[in-house]
This record gives C-alpha cells, sequence and structure tokens, in this order.
C-alpha cells in the first residue's frame, strides 16, 4: 500500500490528541514520558508525567534525588522496575541526555520501541516504533497472520515498520500510527465504518479483525496469599523494605505474612512466628480480601492491624517510623487500598 503513510499522516491531522510531551524535542522529557507510558494507560499517566516533571525538570535533579524519592513520586504506577532504571540510568548520564541512537538505546530500560520513540520525536531520527498498537494495526491492515510473540513474527513486523516509515516526518509517522492503534483501531469494536483504510483493510474483507494480531503463547498467571500486619506501637508503625527480586523492589509494605493458600485470623494468631513475635494478641481486621491483578499473578491480600507495648523489639528486616510520617513512603497501590482508613 503505497500511500499508507500519507493516508495515516491525513488522518492523524485532524485526529491528534493533545499531550504535555507532544510538539516538545527534549528527549528527557519525552524519555520521561515513554517510560511512564510502557506499562500505563495515556490517561493515568497524564498527571504523573506533569508531576514528575516539576520535580525533576531534567537529568541533573532526577541524578542529585534519592530512590526513595523517585519512588515516591511513582507511587500508584506499578512497575517499579521504571522508576529505579530511570533513576541510574539519569545517573550514568552525567548531566547530558544522550544524542544518538546508539546512546539512548545503551540507557537502563530502553529497548528498541522506547529508543525508536525518543530518537524519531526528539531528533526525527527514521526509526519506526513497534508496540502493541503498531502490531495490531499493520497485522489488521496488512492481514499478517505471524504471532507477534514470535521470533519471525517480530522481525517481519519489525521491518514491515521501517518500510512504512514517512523517514521525513519520522516523529509525527510515529505518534500518528500509534494514535490510530489507539483511537481508530482499537483491540475491541474497532471503528471500522469510519477507518479510512475500510477498503483495502485484508481484515476487513476476510472477517477477521477480531482474529488479529495473533499472539502463540499465553501468559501463566500464579496466585499469591498476603496477610500484611499493621503494627501500632505507641505513635510508630513498622515498615518494611522490599529489596529482593521481586515484585515492587525498594518499595514499603507492613510486616507481612505470605503462604501458599489463603489463612484464616485463627490460623494466623496460632502460628508460631505470630506469637513469637506477638504472643497472645489478636489481629484485628482492617481490610480484605483484596485482590489485585499484575501482568503474571493475582494477589490476594488481607490486612490486620495489632497492637503492642512499647517494649516489643521491631521485627528483623522491619524499621520503625513515625506514623505522622507515613505520607513521605512509597507504598504499592494495593498497601494503599488496604491501609486507606491508616495512610489518609
Amino acid at each position: 500500500m503505497k500511500d499508507f503513510s500519507s493516508v495515516l499522516l491525513s488522518w492523524y491531522g485532524s485526529h491528534k490528541r493533545k499531550l504535555p510531551w507532544r510538539d516538545i524535542k527534549d528527549p528527557y522529557q519525552i524519555w520521561i514520558s515513554e517510560i511512564i507510558l510502557q506499562q500505563t494507560r495515556v490517561a493515568q499517566g497524564y498527571d504523573y508525567f506533569l508531576r514528575f516533571i516539576k520535580r525533576f525538570p531534567n537529568v541533573r535533579t532526577l541524578a542529585a534525588a534519592s530512590q526513595d524519592e523517585v519512588l515516591k513520586y511513582w507511587e500508584g504506577l506499578g512497575y517499579y522496575s521504571r522508576a529505579r532504571n530511570l533513576h541510574e540510568a539519569a545517573q550514568g548520564m552525567g548531566g547530558v541526555f544522550p544524542s544518538s541512537y546508539q546512546g539512548v538505546i545503551a540507557l537502563k530500560g530502553v529497548g528498541e520501541y522506547t529508543a525508536a520513540a525518543i530518537c524519531s520525536f526528539a531528533y526525527n531520527m527514521p526509526y519506526a516504533v513497534v508496540d502493541g498498537n503498531v502490531y495490531r494495526v499493520l497485522a489488521r491492515v496488512f492481514g499478517v497472520d505471524k504471532p507477534i510473540d514470535s521470533t519471525e513474527g517480530k522481525k517481519y513486523f519489525a521491518a514491515l515498520a521501517q518500510q512504512l516509515l514517512d523517514k521525513k516526518r519520522s516523529g509525527d509517522y510515529n505518534q500518528a500510527i500509534m494514535d490510530f492503534g489507539a483511537l481508530q483501531c482499537v483491540p475491541v469494536n474497532p471503528v471500522c465504518a469510519q477507518c479510512p483504510f475500510v477498503r483495502r483493510c485484508a481484515a476487513h474483507k476476510t472477517g477477521r479483525v477480531a482474529l488479529l494480531p495473533i499472539r502463540r503463547n499465553k501468559t501463566k498467571v500464579s496466585a499469591r496469599y498476603f496477610s500484611y500486619i499493621y503494627v501500632r506501637q505507641g505513635s510508630f508503625t513498622w515498615l518494611h523494605k522490599r529489596d529482593k527480586k521481586d515484585i515492587w523492589q525498594g518499595l514499603y509494605e507492613p510486616l507481612l505474612w505470605e503462604t501458599k493458600s489463603e489463612i484464616k485470623p485463627a490460623s494466623l494468631q496460632k502460628s508460631a512466628l505470630w506469637k513469637h513475635i506477638f504472643g497472645n494478641r489478636t489481629p484485628r481486621l482492617l481490610s480484605g480480601p483484596l485482590r489485585h491483578l499484575l501482568s503474571h499473578q493475582i494477589l490476594c491480600a488481607y490486612f490486620y492491624e495489632v497492637t503492642v507495648p512499647d517494649h516489643i523489639r521491631v521485627v528483623d528486616g522491619c524499621v520503625r517510623v513515625p506514623q505522622k510520617e507515613l505520607q513521605n513512603y512509597a507504598f504499592p497501590r494495593l498497601v494503599q487500598k488496604g491501609l486507606v482508613s491508616v495512610l489518609n
């Protein structure tokens, strides 16, 4: 389809979304926006971007901040490795954002898609983006039945995207095809009747719109069961900082019991560990069960409260903090929901 890019850019001219990271050439701000949008919807990421840029307006301010503060500004967005990677990458830039594709793609947390987006938007370099929206648009319009999660499929779509790219308007073209996938050629119930490609769309002609793109493998989802204990010790509480290579690394949470299945309060209280720490004190249910879906895990959590005297020793791995300072710590969204009455 020789005129694919021109038709797409014409559509973009009247459908372009007004976003704070559009129509700017600052590679730093574009980088921040792209990392936020890696696993986040535009509507959710909008305000986070504005707050983040206000506090960290350039590479130097981000590099100079503590990881705890960066995570606090990321609180609620999820996929916190993105924030840790941003911080680490900024600290290695020497105050100047890289100006070459090789320099950009070498940044921690930046892959081919993000590097192409940054370089095309900031520098108009001729690199085509390939994300979920692009896979969907190209698979449907051109009738591509190669699995997008196969090596062959990824190579094919990358080559097709690069072939279709308007190299004189790389940034606009990449924005256009992503907006087209987000607004017009959406995953479910796309607006085919008003699509500029409807007469030439291979998927529409063959009744395969709902079947494309093809994904070969499905992500396996596992279940995890959390029992959180919010400790009241006078005007203090106990917090644990997650530091393992697991979800929410670097974020804070109350004392946690993780089990292979749901555990009732009575069983919790009878456990040897509970008795060792809290004796015969009874946990009081604050909230739960709360279910939280991650990309590959389903979390089921209960939140309990227990009051202890001042002489009880803090559990190893936890820190004792003033309850009035809880707003200074970054918590996973699940913890925020479970402790809403405490944190607000």
